[in-house]
């Protein structure tokens, strides 16, 4: 930007600084800082001019005169100003820095009264350019600061805030200021000015501090203390004695903030001299102030200053100064008052420097305070001993005892706040040694028992100060400090390793203990030590544990740690062997069922952090584990660090869990050692009666224990005690206890067999006798969960046996014991069960029975001679279900049982099947659907139900892979697909779909045969294309399309092989969603015509008939649907049904007799029209071979007829053929009198000439006269058809017309205008129409 440019835009933006708009006044500064930043020099000289040519300064709110801007405004170009020096101080010309000087002090003096914005932002700018060009600036200000008249107060704040800004620059001129200014202080008689006088003369003090501070660093290095002593002495005096007893709180303020550091300037003697003045004087003004941070921060350097030149002085005031310090440190803190945290602060700084001069003197003050009940006193004291633990360290060294025997009293509180800061007082001495001394025991027990605090239940439910707040807070800040104190500290390791071991196996496994349990976990692994592993064993970083545990270098030079310590005592005295024994020291069984646990993220993660403590402790475990967990504790911990808590897959990571124990256990091949695991797990087991699904997990991994255990007496002692103690009622419990058995029975069949045989046999099952006493309501209860429980048990044996022994015991010893415990008999009498857990059990055991044999190699050759009974027991408990709701699981699993049953040989009835089906089908499809928003729980079961009669249904058929099995199973289901109800109709066709799309998938076909009911089949779905239901008819298509594929895969066509025109039904599919009529018919239109194209010839006949079946469906719109398919198919193939043609007009004319609906109606006329167009002598001759006299849908079918003239024609000359070549009548003499014989109508001229009479004569009225009238109007009938076809319309035809008339005497319909020949209306009344029209 050229020159003229920006100082034309500058000026731009300065006429706006004064719009009336404060954000857009925001804006044109912000904007004239940006333009300072690309130009500053231009920029700046643009403001400093505009500023010189507006001198004059008005009201902001008065009237405008040229030359004048208010002090708002010149505030805002001084603010840019400031910005752009303060940006570009270094590109600044030592000319332009001077001008802006003068500016700058012009702007902040030339008001005398305080405007305090406009008068600061000049004051600003100066400091700004003092940074660079103090001389200059300082030049200007002493121009203005001159002896015997006090300056501007703005000028006095100007060298203050340089003074802190440029302190190398400034103090070489605080002589010449200080000799100044002394004698200004006199004269200042209003508080303001003292104010600012007190603040220069802190900052004064503070920069000279810090400049003698730094003397290698400084201009100057020959200035000394001294040479300010005696005028801060001066100031002193008039601050102190003059000024401080003010009743001004702001002054008293600002003397006390200046007494602080002005203290460190005095002369040694003076100070020593002011000490018993000056403390009780600053001590006071606690009382006079709410907010003391000021005071405190001054006491704490005037504390410092005495100290320093080690006043003998400070002692006699030690108590009043503790006893005020003590005070402020008990204040409650308030998170919402930054200064009274700050205040905090500062009073414990105080109490640094008291414990580095006189720390006896402080301890015997704090100590004692311990003791007492007050809660503020106490937390107050704790805090000041953390802090001079931390800080006075070297002062505290000796007094450690003293100090550990104090906290005593304070370890006994159940204060919240008092146990919060009991941890942190616990955390300090961790990290300085004071928990190796005596005494230090306590301290770590009583942080790790803090780890096992309850957490808040409802934190969102809470107020600030609730004491459960405070308490989860105590076990946070435990469970951090532990687990920092553990990894940072080197010497903790003793002290805690064996600490936390203990604690850890002391703390229940429920909920109150997982946050507990992983800190305990973490402090263990990190306090573990290297000397626990084998030599030349990988360390805990090699085997991926690594991370925190042990970071220090030095940790080598120790002493052998507790648990090596206590191992080689207990193994010297108890015999044992030796180092690795670990259930004496380690108590390894609770550690070991963290780390399976099978919720590893609860407790922040305690499952990866109690792995790693495995893989350092592993040599302590055992010594055949360190290589084998080496390798296997990474891939588990890798495989968590994977995964999320909601990705993990809880099935999966609780194999490899199970796993982790098999390998562990087989590594360590040692069976004394996997009995005691077993025992010590089996201990555990009640305290998860809280967490169900854990205990679930434990009974797997004690399941796994005694499997590799090779005492027999061991495992069924252990098996006894578990079906003694189990919790029955609990389903979860049962699920465990039977995971435990079928897991053991892996390695010890027949001694799990015999235990379960043995406890059913026990004083357990044995109720008082009785015949009343089933109806005892508790006693039965427990009793049924007994049997549960043991069913189950056989159930999971059966499961997870060896596979070569399971077929030997499944009938035998499994299913009989099952059945026997199942069913009750009273005085003979069967009694069914109403308890639906012991008839899950049932049902899964049988599931998994069923599941063992079929995978079993020998399954082809077993004859499993209890399925009837079994199938016949499912289908009891399937029929019992009620079909109007779906509230358990039982029918689902009992047809899941029938899917692992049907497999089996031998093979079931038909009967039995049929029934099956009947039952499975009645028992779901007419479950009503669950209202919106019932839940997830619902619509699962339901989904889960749908899909095992799936299952059932494709097992039946899976036995007869047949297209007469097919049908079959299409049959079972039609009534449900033809159900006037939606929800069945769209269930059965999804279940159809299912049932092809797996004979689909699974055909196997050995020799080209047709599909002989693929019309059949497809003639049943094709109409539901248009169901009301838009998922019905989907899935429709989705039949169709597996049929067509399944009659190509008859034909010889590859399984991969797609036809375009079968693909196409995929397109279609996705239309059928629409709901237009136009839409969806024109749909199935387009499907029928790929039928057509697809559909073998001799199968055309089949389908056509099924599809008239489908014009009296309920639901309309297939019924439409049907009607467009069938007239589609006509159009397409009709050619080929010469032979089917009397039977097709048959059908129509009796589902003509079904229905009164107008679509049917002319539908089937349009479908005699089509086939009269392809085979019209055909059709003439069946239309003429119907019923004499005609009925009216025999009439709406000839009508057809006369739809199109050119086959009205073709018609007529048929007609005409048969009249000419048949004999009208024929001559019988009825009576041996009679003088002239009597004549009997032929069928064929009878049926053409059975005209308006037929129509109009009562059934019982005599027919030969109207023969004979008939025969008599031959010739009248020729010439009418002549005339037909000479083109006119002679005397003997009618034009129907749209209007309704009467054709001799009988009403017409209008179907719209069609030329039919007619009779004349002769004697007879007779016609070749006849009662076509009525």
């Amino acid at each position: 930007m050229t020159e003229s440019y920006v100082k034309k835009l500058s000026a731009i933006l300065l006429d706006a600084i004064t719009d009336k708009d404060p954000l857009v006044r925001e804006q044109v500064c912000g904007a004239l800082c940006a333009l300072g930043e690309a130009q500053p020099e231009e920029a700046l000289s643009a403001c400093e001019e505009y500023l010189w040519q507006h001198e004059k300064v008005f009201p902001a709110r008065g009237h405008r005169l040229a030359g004048e801007l208010a002090h708002p405004y010149r505030t805002m170009i001084l603010r840019a100003m400031e910005t752009v020096v303060s940006g570009h101080i270094s590109e600044l010309r030592k000319d332009k820095a001077r001008a802006i000087i003068l500016l700058a002090s012009s702007e902040m003096t030339r008001a005398k009264e305080l405007v305090c914005d406009w008068q600061q932002a000049a004051s600003n700018v100066l400091v700004a350019v003092g940074k660079r060009f103090i001389s200059q600036v300082m030049e200007e200000l002493l121009s203005k600061f001159q002896p015997g008249a006090l300056p501007h107060y703005f000028v006095v704040q100007t060298l203050a805030s340089l003074a802190a800004s440029n302190v190398f620059g400034m103090v070489p001129f605080l002589t010449s200021i200080l000799s100044t200014m002394l004698p200004m202080l006199g004269m200042a008689k209003h508080d303001t000015m003292r104010v600012a006088f007190c603040c220069v003369l802190q900052h004064f003090s503070e920069s000279t501090l810090e400049y003698l501070a730094n003397l290698d660093q400084a201009p100057d290095p020959t200035v000394r203390k001294d040479t300010f002593a005696t005028d801060i002495f001066s100031a002193y005096d008039i601050l102190f004695n003059h000024w401080l007893p003010s009743r001004e709180a702001k002054l008293r303020l600002a003397v006390v903030e200046a007494l602080g550091p002005m203290s460190h300037l005095l002369p040694s003697e003076k100070l020593e001299e002011q000490l018993p003045k000056l403390l009780p004087g600053v001590l006071a003004l606690y009382k006079k102030h709410a907010e003391t941070f000021h005071v405190s921060k001054s006491l704490g350097q005037i504390l410092e200053a005495a100290v320093t030149v080690g006043s003998r002085t400070l002692e006699a005031q030690l108590d009043s100064l503790l006893a005020a310090l003590h005070a402020q440190i008990c204040v409650p803190v308030e998170s919402s008052s930054p200064l009274v945290v700050s205040n905090q602060k500062e009073v414990l700084r105080c109490f640094t420097v008291l414990a580095s001069c006189a720390p006896d003197r402080l301890l015997a003050f704090l100590l004692p305070k311990l003791d007492t009940n007050n809660e503020r006193t106490r937390v107050g004291t704790l805090q000041v001993v953390r802090h001079v633990i931390n800080s006075a360290a070297s002062q505290m060294e000796v007094k450690k005892p003293f100090i550990l025997s104090s906290m005593r009293l304070p370890l006994l509180d159940t204060n919240s706040k008092v146990k919060r800061a009991v941890v942190q007082v616990i955390s300090a001495m961790a990290h300085h040694g004071y928990l190796e001394q005596p005494g230090g025991e306590a301290m770590v027990e009583y942080i790790v028992q803090q780890c096992a605090l309850p957490p808040e239940m409802e934190p969102w439910k809470l107020g600030p100060d609730s004491e459960d707040l405070a308490t989860d807070s105590v076990r946070a800040i435990s469970i951090s400090t532990l687990y920092l104190v553990s990894t940072t500290v080197d010497r903790m390791s003793d002290p805690a390793l064996p600490r936390c071991c203990r604690q850890t196996t002391a703390l229940p496994p429920g909920p109150l203990a997982l946050p507990a349990q992983v800190p305990h976990t973490r402090a263990l692994h990190g306090g573990a030590d290297p000397a626990l592993q084998e030599p030349g064993a990988p360390g805990p970083e090699e085997a991926g544990g690594g991370g925190r545990c042990l970071p220090r270098p030095v940790r080598q030079q120790r002493d052998p740690p507790f648990a090596l310590r206590h191992n080689h005592e207990t193994s010297a005295s108890r015999g044992s062997r030796g180092a690795w024994w670990p259930l004496e020291c380690l108590e390894l069984p609770p550690v070991l069922r963290q780390t399976v646990s099978s919720n590893p993220y609860l407790g922040d993660g305690r499952g990866a952090a109690a792995l790693r403590l495995l893989n350092v402790l592993h040599h302590s475990i055992h010594p055949s584990l360190g290589q084998r967990w080496a390798t296997t504790i990474p891939l588990l911990l890798e495989h968590l660090d994977g995964c999320t808590e909601e990705t993990l897959s809880q099935k999966e990571w609780e194999e490899k869990l199970l796993a982790f124990l098999r390998d562990t256990l087989a590594a360590a091949s040692d069976n004394t050692w996997t009995c005691q695991l077993s025992l010590e797990m089996c201990r555990q087991l009640s305290c998860y009666d809280a967490e169900p699904q854990e205990k679930n997990f434990l009974y797997k991994c004690i399941g796994t224990t005694l499997g590799a255990a090779s005492s027999k007496d061991m495992v069924r002692k252990q098996l006894q005690e578990l079906l003694e103690t189990a919790r029955h009622q609990e389903e979860t419990e049962r699920e465990g206890l039977a995971c435990c058995f079928g897991i053991c029975a892996i390695s010890h069949l027949d001694d799990v067999l015999a235990q379960l045989e043995n406890f059913m046999r026990s004083d357990v099952f044995r109720k008082s006798t009785g015949i009343f006493n089933i109806f005892k309501d508790r006693s039965e209860n427990e009793v049924e969960k007994l049997k549960s429980t043991v069913i189950l048990c056989y159930g999971h044996v059966a499961a997870q046996a060896p596979r070569e022994l399971v077929l030997a015991k499944v009938e035998s010893d499994i299913l009989r014991n099952i059945f026997q415990y199942f069913s009750t008999k009273v005085l003979g009498i069967k009694v069914e069960t109403k308890d639906p857990a012991l008839k899950l059990c049932l049902i899964q055991s049988v599931c998994m029975a069923s599941q063992a044999i079929c995978s079993s190699a020998q399954a082809s050759s077993f004859h499993f001679s209890r399925k009837a009974e079994l199938v016949a027991q499912m289908m009891e408990f399937i029929k019992a279900e009620p079909q109007d709701s779906l509230r358990t699981p039982i029918r689902k699993k009992a047809m899941l049982a029938c899917t692992y049953l049907v497999p089996l040989d031998p093979a079931l009835d038909e009967q039995v099947q049929v029934d099956m089906i009947h039952s499975c089908l009645h028992s779901v499809l007419p479950v009503p659907p669950e209202p919106e928003g019932e839940g997830d729980h619902q619509e699962s079961l339901y989904l889960d139900t749908m899909h095992t009669l799936e299952e059932v249904l494709t097992s039946l058929l899976r036995r007869n892979m047949t297209p007469q099995g097919l049908q079959t199973m299409v049959e079972h289901l039609s009534p449900w697909i033809k159900s006037p109800r939606g929800h069945e109709r769209v269930r059965a066709l999804g279940l159809s779909a299912c049932l092809l799309q797996y004979f689909l998938e699974h055909l196997h076909v050995s020799a080209l045969v047709p599909f002989h009911n693929l019309g059949v089949l497809i003639g049943l779905f094709s109409p539901r294309c248009a169901d009301l239901w838009p998922a019905t008819r989907q899935e429709a298509v989705s039949c169709v399309y597996a049929l067509l594929y399944l009659h190509l895969g008859y034909e010889g066509f590859s399984r991969d092989y797609r036809d375009d025109a079968i693909e196409r039904l995929l397109t279609l599919k996705e239309g059928l969603a629409h709901p237009d009529p136009a839409i969806l018919f024109h749909t199935c239109h387009s499907i029928a015509q790929i039928i057509a194209k697809r559909l073998p010839p001799e199968q055309l006949i089949s389908l056509l008939l099924t599809m008239f079946e489908g014009l009296g469906d309920p639901d309309k719109n297939c019924s439409r649907a049907a009607t467009v398919m069938i007239n589609c198919l006509l159009k397409e193939r009709g050619n080929m049904l010469l032979e089917k043609v009397p039977e097709i007009v048959s059908v129509l004319r009796s589902k003509l007799q079904e229905t009164r609906e107008e679509y049917v109606l002319q539908a089937a006329r349009h479908s005699v029209y089509l086939l009269a167009s392809q085979h019209c002598a055909a059709v003439v001759s069946s239309l003429l071979g119907s019923p004499l006299p005609f009925d009216s849908h025999t009439c709406i079918l000839w009508r057809a007829l006369a739809v199109e003239p050119g086959l009205t024609t073709q018609v007529l000359g048929l007609l005409l053929e048969k009249m000419s070549r048949d004999v009208p009548f024929k001559e019988t003499r009825a009576f041996l009198l009679s003088s002239s014989p009597g004549r009997v109508a032929t069928l064929l001229p009878l049926a053409l000439c059975r005209g308006r009479s037929a129509g109009r004569a009562p059934s019982g009225r005599q027919r030969g006269g109207g023969a004979a009238h008939g025969a008599g109007g031959r010739l009248a009938a020729a010439r009418d058809l002549g005339g037909a076809r000479g083109g006119g319309r002679p005397a003997g035809q009618v034009q129907f017309g749209p209007r309704l008339g009467h054709v001799g005497g009988y009403r017409r319909r209008p179907w719209g205008p069609a030329v039919l020949p007619i009779w004349g209306q002769g004697a007879g009344g007779g016609g070749l129409y006849g009662g076509l029209v009525r």
